[in-house]
């Protein structure tokens, strides 16, 4: 009767431990999900690696101090596009609102569908820098040859000019990359250098 005993033991132990290690794996398959809208977020929150913040409305109040922000405009080798900023800079005053406007073009004879990645530089500002407006935000559907211009509405918080971290910065650098957001099988390559802009 011992033995008997002792030979379910074992196998009720692989069991038990064979049920723990499908649950860290499903854990793990879990948390490999999450990471990217959990990382996301985190770094809407703090502008961590230069994410930008959302706003709904501007400040109150306008700073009399003007600061250089750049463009820099990419596009993923896997999306026929042309994209690029109308000015490669514009001036503004910390607190007031800009308008801004950039151009895609679809360089093929099918729809194709892009998605925009965006940061600025230096990281420390993507806290202050807020956009109201952004074609970011969104999936963007280009039908084939069809040119689209794209507007993006932003300030710079005032809060900015308190911190230690950015106060004596001059210029920011916002910049996006287009990705293909759609399946390329259905579209042909197009000839010719799609060298990004900046």
């Amino acid at each position: 009767m011992s033995d008997s005993g002792s030979k379910t033991a074992p196998r009720d132990k692989r069991g038990l431990v064979a049920l723990a290690l499908a649950g860290i794996a499903a854990g793990m398959v879990g948390l490999s999900f999450a990471a990217v809208p959990l990382y996301r977020l985190f770094c809407q929150q703090t502008g961590y690696g230069g994410t930008t913040q959302v706003a709904t409305v501007a400040p109150d109040h306008v700073l009399d101090r003007t600061i250089k922000v750049r463009f820099d405009t990419n596009v993923d080798r896997d999306l026929p596009w042309q994209f690029s900023a109308e000015k490669r800079s514009v001036e503004v005053k910390i607190g007031d609102t800009a308008l801004v406007f950039f151009t895609a073009h679809n360089d093929t004879d099918k729809p194709v569908s892009g998605t925009a990645g965006f940061n600025v530089a230096p990281e420390a500002v993507g806290r202050y820098f807020k956009k109201i407006e952004c074609f970011c935000f969104k999936q963007q559907t280009l039908a084939a040859g069809e040119s689209i211009e794209m507007p993006v509405t932003f300030f710079i918080d005032p809060a900015f000019a308190e911190d230690v971290n950015t106060k004596n910065t001059e210029e920011i650098t916002l910049s996006y990359t287009f990705y293909r957001s759609d399946d390329p099988s259905d579209v042909a390559a197009v000839p010719g250098d799609r060298t990004p802009g900046s």
